[in-house]
C-alpha cells in the first residue's frame, strides 16, 4: 500500500489548520506557504473535506477555514478517505477477484494489514497529533519560516 501526495497532503493541511485556526480562521494561502503545498492542489482539497463536513469557509475580511468539529473529533482515516484515498493494500481493491476473478493466495493477509492499517489511522485524532511536542516545534518553526505567496491578479 502507498499513500499518496493526496492522503499527506491532505492530513498536514488539516493539521496545520487545527493548530493555526485556534485563534482565527486560516487562509488556504498560509497553508500553502508554511507547508510548501500549491495552492491549486489545496483548494481541490478543502473542497473535498468540506463536502465531507470537515471544514468550513469564513467569509469576509480575516476569513479563512475553520474547522467544522472538534480536533478530538476528526480521525486521520476521515481525512485520508474525505480525499478519496483507498486505505488498501491489496492489488483487486478488495474485491477478491485478484486471480482469474477469484481471491489470490495472499488476498487475506493484504485484507488484514488494510485492515490494520484502517484501525490505526482510527485510533488517532488531530487532538492526539497537536499534543505532541515535536508537532507543535515544528508548527511554529514554519510559522516563523514560511514566506509569504505572491498572488497576482491580472487587471483589465
Amino acid at each position: 500500500m502507498r499513500l499518496t501526495t493526496k492522503g499527506r497532503y491532505a492530513v498536514t493541511a488539516m493539521l496545520d489548520l487545527a493548530f493555526h485556526s485556534q485563534i482565527k480562521p486560516v487562509t488556504l494561502t498560509d497553508i500553502a506557504a508554511r507547508q510548501t503545498i500549491s495552492l491549486s492542489y489545496l483548494e481541490q482539497l478543502f473542497a473535498r473535506l468540506r463536502r465531507a463536513g470537515m471544514v468550513k469557509g469564513v467569509r469576509g475580511p480575516g476569513g479563512g477555514y475553520k474547522l467544522c468539529r472538534k480536533t478530538s473529533d476528526i480521525n486521520i482515516a476521515d481525512i485520508i478517505a474525505a480525499v478519496n484515498e483507498p486505505l488498501d493494500s491489496t492489488k483487486c481493491g478488495g474485491e477478491a477477484n485478484c486471480q482469474k476473478d477469484q481471491a489470490c493466495l495472499t488476498h487475506d493477509l493484504w485484507m488484514g494489514l488494510s485492515e490494520q492499517i484502517r484501525n490505526y489511522l482510527k485510533s488517532i485524532s488531530l487532538a492526539d497529533l497537536l499534543e505532541r511536542d515535536q508537532v507543535q516545534e515544528v508548527a511554529m518553526r514554519q510559522h516563523n519560516d514560511a514566506q509569504p505567496i505572491e498572488i497576482y491578479r491580472h487587471h483589465d
